[in-house]
């Protein structure tokens, strides 16, 4: 009957490990925003959890004191235990008494401690990692009235251990916030995109997220040379008629030269026009920036002063190009065509013979990630302002080769490169 209630008692202590063990994982593990959702809808173990999460410090203090606590009565109950059952077996055998008591300690032991780290730590540990939301939910409770229970103890432990923990200058886990990097939010994302957590399309927008605060005005803007405006010394009807060609909504007007932006003109002031020699009245004002202001905080300006364009000035004050607000825009999500963009060539194409054609003003920054290379862009933006680099001479026909790329010149106007086709090298 006493070894009964002794083997008894070795069982409970091996599931009380499994609780401690499961209990402390499963905190660890589980997402604090999860259960702040379960708990704003009204689950009261959702609130009961967060109690754990939001004390997380003294809950994993009491665990690993429970933890202890089972580890030394296994310890204490469970050898003799085994022992004691073992002796009358191998005193059958008539094996020497210190030989019998050397087999039976060490098969005592050996059973003792695979039941305590199989059942009681890892098969638990795992568990509790994978079903981090459940086991919270179902623990929280006896894990609450055993810290109460034990709260004197508790107390004396983790404080005591506090004051060692400062004394070699770090902080404890109460006073330390649980933070993470860029580089580690890049990969938690890359992990739910490929469990399925989250679909491709919201991976894309919150990756261009991260690139969106890196990125200058510069690097996006239409350039100067392919600006289209309207010259304030050109008459109405070839002003309309340049635009009905182009089909732009806004467009800068100009004083005889680019550098002299005067503001700009929507395309539905067209309607008023009929019977006006100057585009001067219909002249809205137009932001000026600094070309390498970065892009974020460009639109933040955008949208307090209303403005859908602004003007890119270089260090010298002249105009180095425009940004509208769709240019930005397209930095978080993607491409936007409208019904007249099917005329526009995409930057980045796929050749029916494998190789990619790319437009001249393509950002070296896009083609990096596109074709997961690492051109050295630190002085220019486009690929055409890199092959320049690393060819002043370069004509069409051309070919500069990029890591585990070729570019090849395909077309060229007036000194400006268009065209680039790329392909990879042959091993």
């Amino acid at each position: 009957m006493e070894i009964t209630i002794k083997l008894l008692a070795v069982a409970i202590l091996i599931v009380l490990t499994a609780f401690f063990v499961a209990s402390e994982f499963a905190i660890v593990k589980v997402r604090k925003t999860r259960m702040e959702a379960r708990a704003a809808e009204g689950d009261k173990k959702a609130e009961k959890s967060l109690k754990l999460l939001n004390n997380l410090d003294y809950y994993l203090s009491a665990c690993q004191l429970g933890i202890t606590i089972t580890a030394l009565g296994l310890g204490w109950l469970g050898e003799p235990t085994l022992e004691v059952l073992l002796h009358p077996v191998f005193d059958e055998l008539a094996l020497p008494p210190t030989v019998t008591g050397t087999i039976s300690f060490a098969i005592a032991f050996f059973t003792i401690t695979f039941l305590h780290v199989v059942l009681g730590e890892l098969a638990p540990k795992t568990i509790a990692i994978q079903k981090a939301e459940a086991i919270t939910l179902l623990l929280c409770r006896p894990l609450i009235l055993y810290s109460k229970l034990m709260y004197p103890l508790i107390w004396l432990l983790n404080g005591a251990a506090n004051i060692f923990v400062r004394m070699f200058g770090f902080q404890t886990a109460r006073e330390s916030d649980e933070v993470h990097s860029e580089d580690e939010l890049r990969h938690i994302l890359t992990q739910s995109y490929k469990q399925g957590e989250i679909n491709r399309s919201e991976y894309q927008y919150v990756d261009r997220i991260f690139e969106f605060d890196n990125r200058t005005a510069k690097e996006i803007m239409i350039p100067r040379t392919e600006m289209a405006v309207l010259d304030i010394q050109d008459s109405v009807t070839s002003s309309i008629r340049s635009m009905k060609s182009k089909r732009y909504t806004r467009y800068p007007v100009i004083e005889g030269d680019k550098d002299k932006v005067m503001g700009l003109i929507h395309m539905k002031e067209l309607v008023f026009m009929d019977d006006q020699d100057s585009l001067r009245p219909y002249i809205r004002p137009i932001m000026k920036v600094f070309e390498n202001v970065p892009i974020h905080d460009l639109l933040v300006k955008m949208k307090k002063e209303h403005s859908h364009m602004a003007v890119l000035l270089d260090e010298y004050g002249g105009t180095s190009g425009i940004v509208t607000v769709e240019d930005i825009l397209e930095e978080i999500v993607g491409e936007i065509r409208d019904e007249f963009d099917h005329e526009e060539e995409r930057e980045i194409r796929r050749l029916k013979n494998g190789h990619f054609l790319l437009e001249g003003k393509t950002s070296i920054q896009d083609i990096n990630e596109y074709f997961r290379v690492d051109l050295n862009h630190d002085d220019i933006d486009t690929i055409s302002g890199w092959i320049y680099t690393q060819d002043y001479d370069a004509s069409e026909g051309t070919i500069i080769q990029g890591g585990r790329l070729e570019f090849k010149i395909v077309d060229m106007e007036k000194g400006q490169i268009k065209k680039v086709e790329v392909w990879e090298k042959s091993p």
